[in-house]
């Protein structure tokens, strides 16, 4: 491979300087409201280390990489020593072995020992695990560290055990949209320097009760946040900017359809089933007498693959005494961003009543979720909208958006589920205006802002 191919994506090999001409960082260096991802202090950069960094397009990876790389240049790391290979245009694994054969050759010509690696959506060409699993077996790399992102944990997830043994100091890691305490960072910097976070649910609720004082500035920003949501393309952006953001994202869903092999036709009747019973619990019977093909296989394949591509995340029901999962039973399907119910409605021609009320409890489950990497509900007679399992204990989170909840109705709320479910050890109220701690019931734009995920 030729390395003027190399050099055009890196410009920095020219000198540390020359960072500033890339496109991702003039891009990032125009946005009015800036974000840089926590995650890259987490991202360790001691050899050897294979990382995944995963996430939904336009997420913000590649500007994440190209972050760390301008991080990297200013503590005066070796220019040549940062490698960064955007892969869509490649089309096979032997390809990629070939890309970092050349580099190889390039950086031992300049005598650089170390290097850090970055594949940006290396699992585009075909059968790529095969290019990094040979490289990696033939000790290419153990001087170095590499990171590479996906866009689909499909092909992540499929094979991954092609690389057991294979990680030495490296981890996954997950860059999803803005949540909300990442949105008041960006768009709200002061009001979210007042508010201390915590990644422990009780502790979350306490700090919830503590800054319920900021509830007005906090609901204020939470209404910005169910309009927009948190990809980076629609944050602080003007209606016609957003109308461009959400044809980009339902763009990469449909492309992602496509290269699953599955109909985007078909793809769009089971996202209107979706959002018609959103929160309601749903079968996948009941989701196939909705598309032109009565199959509940073809339902569930489609959800999975919504979930695949970080569209949706499913939560199951749960057997709260036996603490078991009832893969069985209906499921609730909940969209992973604000932004995403909007562009599902107008793909599939539906508007959604109480669209502030679903959004409320969509957004506390894909949080929760995030934090815990799953999250349950319960129903049998009285539903509990959410059932965390954090330590030894399972928790109860009830979402009650209302305009005002008196503290009697919250308490009869609280106590009849503690009553009817005593297995539940914990249980709060989240709540739109109205803060009562003696019994657990915060505002939820309160417990968003204190949720570090």
């Amino acid at each position: 491979m030729d390395i003027t191919i190399l050099t055009e994506q890196n410009p920095w090999w020219k000198g540390r300087e020359h960072i500033s001409e890339d496109y991702d960082i003039l891009r990032w260096n125009e946005r009015k409201h800036k974000w840089v991802p926590k995650l890259l202090e987490k991202i360790t950069l001691k050899p050897f280390a294979f990382h995944f960094l995963l996430g939904p397009r336009q997420s913000g990876k590649t500007t994440a990489l190209k972050l760390l790389i301008k991080r990297l240049l200013e503590k005066a790391a070796e220019p040549k020593g940062v490698f960064y290979f955007n892969c869509e245009e490649i089309g096979t694994f032997n390809e990629i072995i070939e890309l970092l054969n050349t580099y190889k050759s390039y950086k031992e010509a300049g005598g650089i020992k170390n290097s850090v690696i970055m594949l940006d959506e290396v699992t585009s060409p075909f059968e790529w695990y095969r290019g990094i699993k040979a490289v990696i077996d033939k000790g290419m790399l153990k001087d170095d560290v590499l990171i590479i992102t996906g866009s689909s944990s499909i092909n992540i997830k499929k094979h991954t055990e092609s690389f057991p043994g294979r990680r030495g100091h490296g981890g996954d890691f997950m860059l999803m949209p803005l949540s909300f305490r990442d949105f008041l960072e960006v768009m709200n910097p002061n009001l979210h320097s007042k508010i201390s976070s915590s990644g422990n649910m009780q502790e979350i609720c306490k700090k919830a009760a503590e800054y319920s004082v900021f509830t007005s500035e906090l609901n204020t920003e939470l209404k910005k946040y169910m309009l927009c949501g948190g990809f980076p393309l629609a944050v602080g952006t003007t209606a016609e900017q957003k109308d461009e953001a959400k044809k980009v994202y339902l763009s990469w869903i449909k492309n992602a359809i496509l290269k699953a092999e599955r109909s985007d036709m078909i793809a769009r009747q089971i996202a209107k089933s979706l959002i018609e019973k959103m929160p309601s619990p749903v079968s996948w019977e009941g989701i196939s007498k909705e598309i032109e093909i009565k199959s509940p296989k073809t339902a569930s394949a489609y959800i999975e693959l919504f979930n695949l591509i970080y569209c949706t995340i499913t939560l199951y029901s749960i057997d709260i005494s036996g603490k078991q999962i009832k893969f069985g039973k209906n499921k609730k399907i909940h969209l992973t961003d604000p932004l995403l119910l909007e562009i599902f409605e107008e793909w599939c021609m539906f508007n959604v009543k109480s669209k502030e009320t679903l959004l409320a409890e969509q957004i506390a489950a894909s949080h929760i979720w995030r934090l815990l990497g799953e999250a349950y509900f319960w129903r049998n007679g009285i539903e509990v909208d959410i059932v965390a399992n954090q330590g030894k204990d399972l928790s109860g989170i009830e979402v009650k958006w209302a305009e005002k909840i008196e503290e009697r109705e919250a308490g009869f709320i609280c106590s009849s589920a503690k009553k009817s479910l005593p297995q539940l050890k914990k249980f709060m109220l989240l709540t739109k205006n109205n803060c009562y701690p003696g019994i657990n019931a915060v505002p939820l734009s309160a417990f968003l802002a204190a949720m570090e995920i």
